[in-house]
């Protein structure tokens, strides 16, 4: 299938050509993200307003919004422009006001001739004990009555837009509503209740009462459920292709292993060893491996990861280890070296630094195999890098790296297993929505020797205290990391900040104590600055938030975060782990400023009561919502307009396995319920996968 089905081109139109919308209004339609007619049919309703006839308005309780047929009485003009006009008017038990201003009085006239009956809707508020409707919603003949919904639908709605005007083109795109053929398994359907789509589209905009507004209303859940399925089902492709791809069988031989795990001080955690084994059976399968390993803070990725490598090394292969950023490159390198040395295996790094002569000899020696295993930033992507026999790459904080760049790096044409190490605990249902298309391995032990680490929260008052305790800690040989907050987004207040910071603590604790890093320094003055530190030649780090990910300093054992409250909690959970890394107690200072507002408090204590990563991404994305906690923008994090990632978890479950069910039996969508699944992956514009659905 080449082109967009044709049942859907109504659905894919412009928007004006739906009743109601001209240019104008065209425009405000696209500040809601709304830009053709398929747009509108996954914009539900958020609530309703209840229109049911009453007999009278005596029994309200006001404010309401109500529904009445009434007699026209006297009408009175306001004295002066832009006062009120009333017009008096009697339903069957009791009369009241409807007021209108900057109204042309013969219009009024004409809609409301004294003496006539009219049906009026709209909210009636009481004003010094009058009761008042303000600009009625809908003034109509009673023989015009079938206007007036029962139950009328509300709809989100942006300036230049009213709910009449949303309503009128929400009708209009919902009228264009194809008959589909089934995408969902049949089970499935009839287990959930779940109507057909064209139905559910028609009930989700027609809710007869406010339980058809819930999430867990058939129609709903099925068109959130159609969301689900179309990301699922571009995440099995794209599965389905990196492991259709062919891999190398790799079989190691264990000996470099054993002789890594003899030399350590500890024995691997449970956790670690079961997924060094999922790793292993992964890497000896004929097709490529695709695997997420997934650890909170100091669970002992790294030892996981490097043992991986071996498994290639002792097969004859070559592997890489990629990283972000080449300040992580070098701390890679750095933890790497001493268990390279324990294998005996040759390590080498290459970063955009290298040039000339250097980078040559490199590229070289990774050629003939000379090299090992190679760390690096993404640098080693570029055209003239080649390997001798690649079997591995593993690449660190997956953040920066969605489901495309997964797939740029399964066709770079290199065979190579895939192993993807994220610090970030997420919740199952993001990991789901994020990581679908791979398998996952969670490490969730802490290795034997970890301490925990005390978190305290000190208001920002105490700070003398605060310096104080730095001062006693720094005589005793102890390091301090002292991170300042990203003030609003400006980068010149940030530097202010952290830079007044470090001029205070030099002075309170001496010149050669106190080193800075900031986000604004030149690199080569940033790897200076850390190098100090790591190297114990400066006692207290100041540093805005580029210390978050992957550095490592065993002997820093106290973290202060300035204006705690103002940080996330994911960032902070991060933060913290950058100490607690040796064998001496840690402490985490959160220092705030009072007032707490409740959602700043739950943050900080949620983070000084546990230390559990996994607990502290649910909170997070309890209260913060999906597409925060991941940046939408470079999540690879798909925004959804009718599911709702927090509470429908268990929807998204299903949708993965049904999708890789679908696609074990039908790899290339042909069957009939094959041939519908691509057409709601046109529907819900999942072009990537209808183009690797077709190239395949």
């Amino acid at each position: 299938m080449t082109g967009r089905p044709e049942a859907l081109f109504p659905l894919f139109a412009d928007i004006e050509t739906l009743d109601g919308v001209g240019p104008k209004t065209a425009g405000h339609f696209e500040q809601m993200g709304v830009k053709r007619p398929r747009d509108l049919l996954f914009t539900l309703p958020y609530s309703g307003i209840d229109r049911a006839r009453r007999n009278s308005l005596r029994d309200a309780v006001l404010p309401d919004v109500v529904t009445v047929e009434v007699t026209v009485g006297a009408h009175r003009a306001p004295r002066n422009r832009g006062g009120a006009y009333r017009i008096t008017v009697e339903d069957a038990e009791t009369s009241f006001q409807l007021v209108f201003f900057h109204a042309r009085t013969d219009y009024l006239q004409r809609i409301l001739p004294v003496g006539a009956r009219r049906l009026v809707s709209g909210k009636v508020e009481l004003f010094d004990g009058l009761a008042q409707m303000v600009h009625p919603d809908y003034v109509l003949p009673p023989e015009e009555a079938g206007e007036i919904p029962a139950f009328e639908p509300v709809y989100p709605l942006t300036a230049g837009v009213s709910l009449k005007q949303m309503s009128k083109a929400v009708a209009s795109a919902v009228a264009r509503a194809p008959v589909l053929a089934e995408w969902i398994d049949p089970e499935q359907k009839k287990r959930s209740k779940w109507p057909n789509w064209a139905e559910a589209v028609q009930q989700a905009h027609s809710p007869q009462k406010p339980e058809d507004l819930a999430a867990t209303a058939p129609a709903r859940e099925r068109l959130a459920y159609d969301e689900l399925m179309a990301h699922q089902l571009t995440l099995a492709v794209a599965r389905s292709r990196l492991r259709r791809a062919k891999g190398h069988r790799t079989k190691g031989t264990g000996a470099l292993q054993a002789r890594v795990l003899t030399a350590l001080p500890y024995k691997p955690t449970g956790a670690q060893l079961r997924a060094i084994r999922q790793i292993e059976a992964d890497m000896a399968q004929p097709l490529k491996m695709n695997r997420l390993l997934q650890g909170d803070v100091g669970s002992g990725k790294t030892l996981v990861a490097f043992m991986a490598l071996l498994f290639a090394i002792e097969a004859g292969g070559q592997g890489v280890m990629m990283a972000p950023t080449e300040i992580l490159a070098r701390q890679h390198l750095e933890g790497l070296r001493l268990l390279a040395e324990e294998a005996g295996v040759v390590l080498e790094i290459l970063t955009g630094r290298d040039k000339g002569a250097e980078r040559k000899a490199k590229l070289a020696a990774l050629a003939t195999g000379g090299i090992q295993i190679l760390v690096g930033t993404h640098a080693v992507f570029q055209k003239d890098v080649e390997f001798r026999d690649l079997r591995l790459a593993v690449v660190d904080e997956q953040h920066r790296f969605g489901v495309r760049q997964r797939l740029e790096l399964g066709q770079k044409g290199q065979r190579a297993d895939v192993l993807v190490m994220t610090a970030t605990p997420i919740p199952r249902s993001l990991a789901l929505a994020q990581y679908g298309d791979m398998d996952v391995s969670v490490l969730d032990e802490k290795p034997p020797g970890r301490k925990s680490i005390q978190t305290a929260m000190v208001s920002t008052g105490r700070m003398a205290e605060v310096v104080e305790h730095l001062r006693q800690a720094v005589s005793e040989g102890r390091q301090a990391y002292w991170v300042c907050p990203l003030v609003e987004e400006s980068e010149i207040v940030d530097l202010t900040a952290a830079e007044e910071r470090f001029k205070r603590l030099r002075a309170s604790l001496g010149e050669d104590v106190v080193g800075l890093v900031h986000g604004q320094m030149p690199a080569a003055e940033k790897d200076a600055a850390m190098a100090d530190f790591a190297a114990g030649r400066t006692n207290v780090l100041v540093a805005t938030t580029v210390i978050e990910v992957g550095v490592n300093v065993p002997n820093a054992t106290i973290m202060v975060i300035e204006r705690a409250e103002i940080f996330g909690l994911a960032q902070l959970h991060q933060l913290r782990g950058r100490v607690g890394r040796g064998s001496a107690e840690s402490t985490c200072l959160l220092m705030y400023q009072a007032p707490l507002s409740e959602s700043a408090e739950r943050r900080l204590t949620t983070l000084r009561d546990t230390e559990d990563g996994f607990r502290i991404a649910e909170v997070d994305l309890e209260m913060r919502g999906a597409g925060d906690l991941i940046g939408v923008a470079q999540s690879g994090l798909p925004r959804f307009r009718v599911a709702d990632l927090e509470r429908q978890a268990a929807l998204m479950e299903v949708a993965q396995s049904d999708a890789r069910a679908l696609l074990e039996r039908d790899p290339d969508l042909t069957s009939d319920r094959g041939k519908a699944a691509r057409v709601l992956l046109w529907l819900m514009e999942q072009d990537q996968a209808i183009r690797l659905i077709s190239v395949g």
